[in-house]
């Protein structure tokens, strides 16, 4: 891949890569970190990210992979601050509520039934090519995605059902 075509698929997908990181984390700053990180990781493998899975499959595996380290160290992080000090965190914005709507519903859902459906419904991969990015077999993709659908229906406004 050159640097043109590098720097047209960034321009293409960063959007939308960070939107789908967005609703498998439920934290659009955090998203919006993980993916540009792994578009700086991409740039110097440039050359072999049309092998395998693609480069969006590539980019968004790394983020996601960067998001659960950073998620892990973050919890040891806090454990650690509250053992030895008295601050509080500070407070952000309220996002919008439907915004947080969706994310709540999101998060009834155990981390691999919400991988699975952000990569199935929002990204839009097959079976076969969600499997193929998460490394489970397609039966079981098949498998997290009806229960993700149960769980969720109960959240969803009847307008999100297509009523």
């Amino acid at each position: 891949m050159t640097v043109e075509e590098f720097e047209e698929f960034y321009a293409h997908s960063a959007k939308q890569l960070v939107g789908q990181v967005y609703l498998m984390t439920g934290d659009l700053h955090e998203a919006q970190d993980v993916v540009q990180e792994a578009f700086v990781r991409a740039w110097g493998r440039r050359s072999a990210l049309y092998r395998d899975a693609g480069p969006e499959a590539w980019i968004r595996t790394v983020a996601w992979r960067l998001a659960v380290s950073r998620w892990r160290r973050r919890g040891r992080s806090a454990e650690a601050w509250r053992r030895h000090s008295d601050a509080r965190p500070s407070t952000v914005p309220e996002p919008d509520p439907d915004t947080v709507a969706m994310v709540s519903a999101l998060r009834q859902l155990t981390e691999r039934q919400r991988r699975v459906a952000i990569l199935h419904y929002v990204c839009d991969l097959t079976v076969e090519q969600v499997a193929a990015e998460t490394g489970i077999s397609a039966g079981t993709v098949k498998t997290h995605l009806s229960r993700a659908r149960a769980s969720l229906a109960p959240h969803l406004s009847e307008e999100e059902h297509g009523v």
